[in-house]
């Protein structure tokens, strides 16, 4: 019986856009399978098994299909023949074809490109290293073995491709991680975690290896490696198939392209570890960059999650809860002290002042007075209307200030002045408790509060006992709990303070 070929040439990517591919592809699989097995034909039961399903009319008419196209070979199976019913009934053996076993190689590469996460492979670069350290002893020989030379230089130029194409299509994969969707938040940082632990791992081991990998490439290249590629080229062109009447030209031609091959691998590991210059930094620098870059956008995406998982308000929701306050207002001057607070939007004062205005705040005095008991600053109505206001005519003459820095200057001694008794009256000359103060004036009590601020946001949970510095150095307070002290109230010219008692210490440090 004739054997089943393909009609119409082959087309054996057909099936990937067909009806039912998925059983299509199934099949195909199963083929590929049994190839990497040795076997070679498959009956129809065969498949069926491989797929465990029944061997019914859909697969049939798969493997129909599939020889049609070109995939699969049909051959009539004779071997199974003992009457001359199972002669004339339709039997087949079924192999893939040349056609059909490279579509299936070309798809299988493609599937594994396009899901290959990718991997930093640290051990690669110990591998790297030792085949390195034993290419660097081979051309420190006289007369190397020319099949250990090309064993070794395969060996390490498969391990660099690897780990190259790996690290490439790690980091590919790495920013597409980063680009985080709505999900399973607890899960996403937790994986963050685990990978940018991995991710430290390499670069330490990069770092590490890397300079040592770089130095064992300035050993090879001294001691001769042009001479291990020429052993290496010349034992490939060996293996060339002859061109031509002149074989001698042949081989040497073989060999030219061989070592030009074996040179380019090696300038590609060369500049994968040692920089060219601060121009051309090395791959493995540039790797390391992109894992710390690619850290700190994984600790910034972690960072945005945990924002979006504390609840925090939004400007819209701001806005409606200040919208209650102010319909909860209960009159409209607490409107007006919402609006202030909220917004802090009120007239400013112009830094153009007239001389009127001037003799009127120096008839009132009005250095301390709140804003609303002061004389009102009058601006021209073209200020407002035009955002400038140039007035026209002879400039106003230099006011003399002297009088005003008079003012200034007494204000800041007295203020000095009276921090000066308020230091000397807080100072202790020794731990006294709290009750013991006596009444403070204004401002010592006021600078007792800060004192007492700083110490008690230095405290930490639990302990009773706590030791400050104010900002400017100047002050140190010591304050420790009294057990069974109870309530302490110090008076003051403002008010009571209550609190525990407490045993203070203030020393003045200037």
């Amino acid at each position: 019986m004739a054997d089943r070929v393909s009609e119409g040439g082959a087309q054996p990517f057909a099936h990937l856009s067909a009806p039912n591919a998925a059983l299509y592809r199934d099949v195909l699989r199963s083929f590929a399978r049994a190839k990497e097995r040795f076997i070679v034909h498959l009956r129809p039961e065969d498949v069926a098994a491989e797929l465990r399903r029944d061997g019914d009319e859909q697969l049939a008419q798969a493997l129909d299909k599939l020889v049609e196209w070109g995939n699969l070979r049909a051959d009539a199976d004779t071997g199974r023949v003992t009457t001359v019913e199972d002669f004339h009934r339709k039997r087949f053996l079924f192999q893939l074809t040349a056609a059909g076993h490279a579509a299936e190689q070309a798809i299988a590469f493609y599937e594994e490109a396009i899901g290959q996460r990718g991997v930093l492979q640290s051990v690669a670069l110990t591998d790297i290293a030792d085949q390195l350290a034993a290419l660097s002893v081979l051309a420190a020989e006289k007369d190397p073995d020319p099949a250990k030379v090309h064993l070794l230089l395969l060996a390490l130029a498969d391990r660099f491709s690897s780990l190259a194409d790996n690290a490439q299509a790690f980091m590919s994969s790495l920013r597409r991680a980063i680009d985080f969707s709505d999900g399973d938040v607890e899960g996403f940082i937790a994986y963050k975690e685990r990978l940018i632990d991995y991710i430290n791992r390499f670069i330490a081991d990069l770092a590490n290896s890397g300079a040592h990998i770089a130095r064992l490439l300035d050993e090879a290249e001294a001691r001769g490696h042009e001479r291990l590629l020429g052993l290496a080229a010349r034992r490939e062109a060996s293996d060339a198939v002859p061109e031509g009447a002149d074989a001698a030209e042949a081989f040497g031609r073989a060999e030219a392209a061989a070592l030009e091959s074996w040179r380019n691998r090696w300038r590609g590991l060369r500049d994968w570890f040692v920089s060219g210059g601060a121009d051309r930094p090395s791959q493995a620098r540039l790797l390391r960059q992109s894992a710390v870059t690619a850290i700190k956008q994984l600790l910034d995406t972690v960072g945005l999650l945990n924002e979006r998982r504390s609840g925090r308000s939004d400007r819209s929701a701001d806005f409606r809860t200040l919208a209650r306050w102010f319909a909860e207002a209960p009159d409209e001057a607490a409107m007006h002290r919402l609006w202030r607070a909220a917004f802090g939007l009120a007239s400013a004062r112009h830094l153009t002042v007239t001389a009127a205005t001037l003799a009127e705040w120096a008839e009132t005095e009005p250095q301390g007075a709140p804003w609303a008991d002061a004389p009102p600053v009058r601006i021209s109505p073209q200020l407002r209307r035009t955002g400038s206001y140039e007035r026209r005519g002879k400039p106003n003459r230099v006011q003399d200030r002297t009088e005003m820095r008079r003012l200034l200057r007494e204000r800041a001694d007295r203020e000095a002045a009276e921090t000066a008794a308020a230091r000397a009256r807080l100072r202790t000359g020794g731990p006294v408790l709290l009750s013991e103060l006596g009444v403070l004036d204004a401002r010592a009590f006021r600078l007792f509060l800060s004192l007492l601020g700083d110490a008690l946001a230095a405290r930490l949970p639990g302990d009773t006992e706590v030791k400050a510095v104010t900002g400017d150095g100047s002050l140190e307070v010591r304050l420790s709990l009294v057990p069974g002290g109870g309530e302490v109230r110090v008076m003051t010219e403002d008010g009571v303070l209550g609190g525990p008692e407490h045993l203070i210490e203030i020393t003045d440090l200037a």
